[in-house]
């Protein structure tokens, strides 16, 4: 009986109708596999959904369900049409509808000729200057969006004639005019795009690491059409609307908020700060702020607290700006001079967070208070970075925070009033949620922590904004699009090409640069982040980035040797250099710096941090004939001490470990 079974199982599976696919020899006497189950219910599924298109595509459905047949790839759907056209050699012209947007990457710059478009939050209109437009590939890519605008009560055909004049008027091809006015309608926009080459981008695409950060990565399915074609002309290459920003609703909500309360001002001008996790979006964030402020406002306040992801300058500052052109590209694209700048010397604080908050007190001192101002805080939020948090808080005192959460950050407590009031800092104490007013004096009996320095008490009643962010790879440190050593290096780089003359297309490098004599006795010398020895203290300079400071003292000459300070001092930095030669017979450091002389004439000390000048500098020095200065290949990384050291954090020191 159970080999009749047997035969009849197996008839029965031979007479289903199954789909074509390679068998491999099965023993006698074995069980067959699993997948034989998956077509008898496949069989059962056809049978009950009768005939017809319905039944064919429900079994068809089947398959994919069971797994034997991979599912059908999602058609993606078909981009808008982009009317585009050659004005002349490395121009073009881009008319776009309402509602209708461009992600592009690449390098280009902007005139609104006609209409209103906005991109990156900040909205451009004809009367504006050109802006340039930098979206490199890590970074999200930027969208030039047409938006409405109020239009004069005039027929279709004046408008027409409107533009066709504009379009004339800046030695646009007829061609090309034609080709445009077939697809004019009301509350459209033109923009002329044209290309774009400024000495710091030369000069960062002039190394090979970086060559190719402008350009646009592969797509799936190449398609060149001639739209594309003109865009190309112009430096930018058409990107999936997909790779642009992406603003979640809890993001809008908050920036709606934040927008109206520095209109009004109703309680003074807005503290912002904006808080949360690495790679959580915050620098965007800001940015986009700082733009939507930007139509609406004639300037806006930017505190960097943020050592490692710095926004206007190197990396290793605390520094306040004064804002008041948009952000329409990532930092190393937009350095700039701030209005006061402390060169701490380092990526994190994590050593020296006393000395931290004093540099953060120092800079803060400048901040008038006569406009919005918003503050960029580190990614440091866990464990001593949270009591950190609680300290900056309570010194600069925000009348709104933004906390930025993710899944990597749901441990991470909510920065009410009353969490920052009574939580205890790393520096600071808490204090009793309850609050007494005294009735005879009319104040009340809440005293600053006065564990390290002045410390105001929190702010009584600063509003919280939690936002949760929807992009991929939200808060997954590491995961961002480049790493965060990268883009320091881009930044350093951005700031050396301000030594690049700016009428010329070569780029000249650094050795070819005439530097600045500086005696000893001129300046004082101070290792920030580690200490040497004094006879060897020339050493560490040589071939080091620089921080050029001015401390208020005086600086006190010796004949025979470098000036040395004993203690790391809290002064204004006014910019920086490459230390590119020491002369000991004529004492005399050779600096590179883009410091204008004015300023140069102010500096009297010498900072050396440990924000290292990036390799490519040194890789890159054409020219020279036999061994580059400072390289070589034939070093031992077998010796004992030859490697970088590198820091345990982790682990504890003997007297901590319990026994």
């Amino acid at each position: 009986r159970r080999a009749a079974a047997m035969v009849g199982v197996k008839q029965s599976r031979r007479s289903a109708p199954v789909p074509l696919r390679r068998w491999r020899p099965v023993p006698k006497r074995r069980r067959l596999p699993g997948p034989c189950v998956a077509r008898s219910r496949l069989v059962a599924n056809s049978k009950a959904s009768g005939g017809g298109a319905d039944g064919w595509s429900a079994f068809a459905a089947s398959f994919v369900e069971a797994g034997l047949v991979k599912p059908p790839e999602a058609e993606q759907p078909a981009e808008e049409p982009l009317t585009v056209a050659e004005a002349k050699e490395g121009s073009a012209v881009l008319l776009l509808p309402q509602g209708q947007s461009l992600t592009f990457s690449g390098k280009c710059c902007l005139t609104c000729l006609y209409g209103s478009v906005r991109v990156f939050g900040f909205s451009i209109v004809p009367d504006q200057p050109p802006y340039n437009l930098f979206s490199p590939h890590t970074h999200c890519a930027l969208s030039i969006e047409a938006v409405a605008y109020k239009e004069s009560e005039k027929s279709k055909k004046e408008l027409k004639a409107e533009a066709r004049s504009i379009l004339r008027a800046h030695l646009v091809p007829r061609d090309t005019r034609i080709k445009l006015m077939k697809s004019f309608v009301p509350q459209c926009s033109m923009v002329l795009l044209e290309h774009l080459e400024t000495p710091v981008t030369r000069f960062i695409l002039s190394h090979s690491d970086f060559s190719h950060v402008f350009r646009a990565k592969k797509q799936k399915v190449p398609r060149f059409t001639p739209e594309d074609a003109a865009l190309a002309s112009t430096g930018i290459r058409r990107q999936d609307p997909g790779t642009g920003l992406l603003l979640s609703e809890s993001s809008l909500s908050a920036i709606g908020e934040l927008v109206q309360a520095c209109q009004e001002e109703d309680e003074g001008c807005p503290v912002i700060l904006v808080c949360g996790p690495k790679s959580a979006g915050k620098s965007t964030f800001n940015r986009y702020l700082i733009n939507l402020l930007l139509n609406r406002l004639p300037c806006i306040e930017f505190l960097e607290c943020d050592l490692g992801q710095t926004e206007f300058t190197p990396p290793g500052c605390i520094s306040l700006i004064n804002v008041t052109e948009p952000f329409l590209g990532p930092p190393f694209t937009h350095l700039r001079t701030p209005c006061k700048m402390v060169y701490f010397g380092e990526t994190s604080c994590e050593q020296e967070t006393e000395r931290y908050l004093d540099t953060l007190k120092y800079v803060f001192s400048a901040y008038e208070r006569d406009v919005p101002l918003i503050i960029n805080t580190m990614g440091w939020v866990k464990g001593a970075g949270l009591l950190l948090l609680i300290d900056i808080i309570r010194l600069l005192s925000p009348s709104h925070i933004v906390q930025i959460s993710t899944d990597s950050s749901k441990d991470m407590p909510q920065l009410s009033p009353e969490y920052t009031h009574s939580s205890t800092g790393l520096h600071t104490k808490g204090k009793e949620p309850l609050k007494c007013r005294n009735l005879v004096s009319g104040t009340e009996d809440l005293e600053p922590c006065r564990v390290r320095g002045d410390f105001r008490p929190p702010h009584s009643g600063h509003k919280l904004l939690r936002i949760q962010p929807e992009f991929p790879g939200a808060g997954i440190a590491g995961d961002g699009r480049t790493h965060s050593s990268v883009l320091r290096d881009m930044a350093v780089l951005a700031y050396l090409g301000q030594l690049q003359p700016s009428g010329m297309e070569l780029v000249l490098p650094l050795h070819s640069l005439v530097p600045y004599q500086v005696p000893f006795n001129a300046v004082s010398i101070k290792v920030i982040h580690t200490d040497v020895a004094p006879a060897h203290i020339l050493y560490s300079v040589n071939a080091s980035w620089v921080g050029l400071c001015q401390v208020p003292d005086e600086v006190q000459c010796k004949a025979d040797g470098p000036v040395l300070l004993t203690h790391t001092p809290i002064c204004d930095c006014l910019g920086f250099g490459i230390v590119r030669g020491v002369d000991m017979d004529k004492k005399l450091y050779h600096i590179l710096t883009p410091v204008a002389p004015e300023n140069l004439r102010l500096v009297n000390c010498l900072l050396i941090g440990n924000i290292p000048v990036p390799n490519c500098v040194f890789l890159n020095q054409p020219g020279i004939e036999g061994e580059i200065p400072y390289v070589t290949s034939e070093y031992n990384y077998g010796i004992s001490g030859a490697g970088k050291l590198k820091m345990k954090k982790h682990l504890k020191r003997g007297e901590h470990i319990r026994p």
